[in-house]
């Protein structure tokens, strides 16, 4: 019966290789774990029993340490990498009209405040979310000028 247990681990082994999570391999220690007790007795359903019991044991003693190890940092990327950075504003924001322009990392953004305000031209905002093709800010700097 051990061979049996062996070509189990081989095959969960081959599983964890061609698979992204990390949850197979334990399948495969517990295959070995059944297969050492399979040594000692014939009886089928203890192994059985030790093989999900190990299993069972390996998975959710090592969740956190998998959870921490796989833990990936997420980044923003294209469009949302903006969310959060100042920009100028290139062309009055008029809050009723939905009207403006802004100037961020060397793009333009069609902008709206969900603010019942006015920014003028030249103000520093920070751009709260994103929303279609509009950046929807907040002001920063009011700029006073003077036409």
């Amino acid at each position: 019966m051990w061979q049996i247990w062996l070509i189990a681990a081989g095959v969960f082994i081959i599983g964890e290789i061609i698979t992204v999570g990390f949850l197979i391999f334990w399948l495969a220690i517990a295959s070995l774990i059944a297969m050492v007790v399979s040594f000692f007795t014939s009886n089928v359903v203890i192994q059985m029993a030790v093989f999900v019991i190990s299993s069972a044991i390996l998975i959710f003693a090592t969740k956190p340490l998998v959870k921490k190890i796989s833990k990936k940092d997420h980044v923003s990327t294209n469009v949302y990498s903006i969310i959060g950075k100042k920009a100028i504003v290139t062309e009055d924001i008029d809050w009723a009209n939905g009207t403006g322009q802004i100037k961020c990392e060397g793009e333009v953004w069609s902008a709206k405040t969900k603010e019942q305000i006015d920014i003028p031209e030249g103000s520093e905002v920070e751009i709260v979310s994103i929303e279609g093709v509009k950046a929807y800010v907040k002001p920063l700097k009011i700029a006073t000028t003077t036409k």
